[in-house]
């Protein structure tokens, strides 16, 4: 095997683990600098789990460098236990730890933000939901669909971008959807049976038509950017509706091997695929470090939220085992999670 052909196995790989790792650093970046601005002490930050490579002490702080290259960590002085100290966490208003909280899921969502400037950027137009042209054996237009139909909705999913006419499409289990379109002012409900394709075990739609695209202008780049963004955002939360419905399953979910297997695919097929792939993961990382799951920055977001509102702090005994109970379910699930991803790159 030439050095080149390994290079070639081996790059999308290191360029996956680099940019997980740089979400990770950026998510807790943000911790770092808004406790900073806060005046919080901040005792290690740490990029990488695991044993240290090497570390230095600059004022109050540990910088380290550790050798498992997915991880990190900002420890904060009364993070997770009372501390009176003046530069403690557990000092400062509410107002204060519900900031440093969210500041590392908002660089998250802000990198994802800049990632989608770029896709932006570089595609030659701005996608639109208008019906440009048919594929040679298209089903739809048999079902009333036109060239220059506006696609309003799929199946009650609201349309504003070209993404959500994937995303809506991608929905439908049996390929029947109904689809409301905008023609010369007029609001039109169509019922069209698409035909079906497999994909890992799954079935979608075959979309047989595609899109207009707009030139790009500074006010349609910044209007996509923002509008997609959201489009990816939705597809977050539309995920997690889909798995606590049953329609997805633990052997669908993708960890960190899984989430590397994805963005090294995706780096081998081309540069828009990677970047598409790296701002839904970023967004991702950032909205769900919100939710109010034990454990997640989103927790400790609901408890001082409810600190604010009634003015009692729950006992940190109670929140330290909330925690530990959520830290064992979600290593857990990380676990099985895990075990699936090397199970299918052994299959």
């Amino acid at each position: 095997m030439s050095i080149s052909t390994i290079w070639n196995s081996v790059y999308p790989i290191l360029i996956a683990i680099l940019f997980f790792e740089l979400i990770i650093v950026l998510h807790e970046g943000g911790h770092f600098i808004a406790a900073r601005l806060m005046k919080i002490k901040v005792n290690e930050f740490a990029i990488g789990m695991g044993p240290k490579i090497f570390s230095f002490k600059k004022g109050d702080t540990t910088y380290s460098l550790r050798w498992i290259p997915i991880g990190g960590y900002c420890a904060m002085e009364g993070e997770d236990e009372e501390s009176d100290s003046e530069g403690s966490f557990s000092s400062k208003k509410v107002g204060a730890r519900i900031f440093v909280v969210v500041a590392g899921a908002i660089m998250n969502l802000i990198l994802g933000l800049v990632i989608m400037f770029c896709i932006i950027c570089s595609q030659n137009l701005v996608g639109t939901t208008t019906v440009a042209r048919f594929d040679d054996n298209a089903v739809s237009p048999a079902y009333g669909l036109q060239e220059g139909d506006e696609i309003k909705s799929i199946d009650g999913m609201r349309i504003f971008t070209s993404t959500d006419v994937q995303t809506g499409l991608s929905r439908s289990a049996d390929g029947n959807v109904e689809m409301i379109v905008n023609r010369d002012g007029e609001t039109l409900t169509l019922n069209i049976q698409f035909d079906m394709e497999d994909y890992e075990g799954h079935q979608f739609i075959n979309m047989d038509f595609w899109l207009y695209g707009k030139e790009k202008t500074v006010g349609s780049v910044i209007a996509g950017t923002f509008n997609n963004f959201i489009s990816y955002a939705r597809m977050v939360f539309l995920s997690v509706h889909d798995i606590l419905i049953g329609r997805y399953g633990l052997s669908d979910l993708s960890g960190p091997v899984g989430a590397v297997t994805v963005v090294s695919d995706a780096v081998k097929t081309s540069i828009p695929s990677m970047l598409r792939i790296m701002a839904l993961l970023t967004i991702n990382v950032g909205l769900f470090n919100l939710f109010p799951i034990p454990a997640l920055d989103g927790w400790r977001f609901f408890l001082l939220m409810a600190e604010g509102i009634t003015k009692k702090k729950l006992p940190a005994k109670w929140e330290y085992v909330i925690n530990a109970v959520g830290l064992v379910l979600l290593l857990g699930l990380m676990f099985v999670v895990t075990f699936s991803d090397i199970t299918k790159l052994f299959k």
